[in-house]
């Protein structure tokens, strides 16, 4: 039965008008948002929407218990960010001075300092993944930029997210099932050194986004449910898993540490307490982690631009977790 909760979650996920026209609309084009007072900008593609087959594929080499057996769903358009959300970009949130630094959520947060050096000697300039950080703080950030920018951003959903990376393939990998093409697209075990790398170094899918699998992992919005699949309908629209408390969250495309197997679009995995496991605090940061040097993220933004009072209501909801 839906609840309060849902109804707004499905107010803001979903579209009011048909998928045609949505898809149709003049201003559904990529585009830069360049950050206020500065000259950094980052770019936004048009991911248009449509159904497809959710999950892996029976007999899917890799694939683990949790992430199928595949559901067809369908998806609203939305604009997504061509890259991983760089540190250039997250430093402009954390520096802003007019950031408040109280705790209310109903205030957009500043974050806490790193008592160490998070980046792990990559530096904070020059295009490196913004990384090492909770789900928390990306929500923040979203937060952020909606009220510098005018636009409402947010993490994708876990369907949103795979929707994206598929880029309209049916195969195991955006280009195949052999995986033996995934470095020319992926940061991966095999070919990353043991660090992360600068975004967009790689080919980009075939809609535009760079580093969709591999690099960093990214976030996504919904409560990580090792059920997933028997929770969501088949013809189901814009699914999501309504988070109920903070963690666990899950991350999606797999990262420069792991094997290529574990670098699919189907590939799920779910926040670990361990990735904080040196975290010195009590309580531990909400802001950070400390030995999740592998995950960063990226925004999207719905189509159907929801009211300010819609947009407080969701970040409320989502951040007060």
């Amino acid at each position: 039965m839906y609840n309060v909760k849902h109804y707004l979650l499905s107010t803001l996920l979903c579209a009011a008008t048909s998928l045609a026209a949505q898809n149709t609309d003049a201003s559904f084009k990529a585009y830069e948002e360049t950050l206020k007072g500065t000259n950094i900008k980052f770019g936004m593609a048009p991911i248009p929407g449509g159904s497809f087959n959710m999950g892996a594929a029976a007999g899917e080499k890799g694939a683990l218990l949790s992430e199928g057996p595949q559901k067809k769903v369908t998806i609203s358009p939305f604009w997504m960010g061509t890259h991983e959300v760089t540190h250039d970009e997250f430093n402009v949130f954390f520096e802003d001075e007019g950031t408040p630094t109280n705790s209310d959520v109903d205030a957009v947060t500043k974050p806490t300092s790193q008592y160490i050096d998070l980046t792990w000697g990559m530096g904070k300039t020059g295009g490196f993944p913004a990384n090492s950080m909770q789900q928390f703080t990306a929500m923040m950030y979203c937060r952020w930029l909606y009220q510098k920018t005018g636009h409402f951003y947010r993490l994708p959903t876990e369907a949103e997210w795979e929707y994206a990376a598929r880029a309209g393939a049916t195969t195991t990998y955006p280009f195949g099932n052999d995986a033996a093409a995934l470095g020319d697209y992926a940061w991966h075990a095999g070919n990353s050194g043991k660090v992360y790398h600068k975004v967009g170094q790689k080919k980009p899918n075939a809609w535009g986004l760079y580093d969709m699998l591999g690099n960093v992992s990214e976030w996504t919005l919904d409560q990580f449910d090792e059920k997933y699949y028997s929770k969501v309908t088949d013809g189901a629209t814009d699914p999501q898993i309504t988070p109920e408390n903070r963690h666990p969250k899950g991350v999606r495309g797999g990262s420069f540490e792991e094997a290529a197997e574990r670098v699919r679009p189907a590939a799920r995995l779910s926040w670990q307490p361990d990735w904080n496991k040196r975290d010195p605090q009590i309580p531990k940061s909400r802001w950070w982690l400390t030995d999740g040097h592998f995950v960063g993220f990226r925004v999207v933004r719905p189509l159907k631009q929801p009211t300010a009072e819609e947009a407080e209501a969701f970040y409320k909801l989502h951040l007060g977790q």
